[in-house]
């Protein structure tokens, strides 16, 4: 409850955040954003897989490649792409599981979700489900 509520406060303060978002599937996998554009997964920890998680919203953040200077944006087909402008397509709810993950849902395309399959790759947001692992995010520092 109380790191519910530390939650909470992070988004009143508006408190950016700066984690790698770790996918334990196939070999486990950090979500990584480069300079093309490509967001893929990494094994290894490097400079393209730091992010800044930033509050937009009550329960709503966007996603920033710090090196490449990129948002995390979902299309409507559910492709993850980076972005050079914040725009709707770059905001994601923001889901805490029971596992203590997150699960990131468009928060304009409703029921798409950011994924790895367990090759590392991106996974389409409307091919997947908030109840499987490749959904399933942990924030590290």
């Amino acid at each position: 409850e109380r790191r519910d509520a530390a939650r909470d406060g992070d988004y009143l303060l508006g408190i950016k955040r700066l984690r790698r978002l770790y996918c334990n599937v196939g070999i486990g996998f950090h979500i990584q954003v480069l300079p093309d554009g490509r967001i893929d997964g990494i094994h290894s920890e490097n400079r393209y897989s730091l992010l800044e998680i930033s509050p937009v919203e009550r329960g709503v953040v966007s996603i920033f490649g710090v090196r490449s200077g990129l948002f995390v944006a979902m299309n409507s087909k559910g492709k993850l792409y980076g972005s050079t402008h914040f725009n709707d397509e770059c905001k994601f709810k923001e889901i805490l599981l029971p596992n203590n993950y997150n699960a990131y849902e468009s928060r304009i395309y409703p029921g798409m979700y950011i994924a790895l399959s367990k090759n590392g790759r991106t996974k389409k947001g409307n091919k997947v489900s908030p109840t499987m692992t490749v959904t399933h995010f942990l924030p590290r520092i």
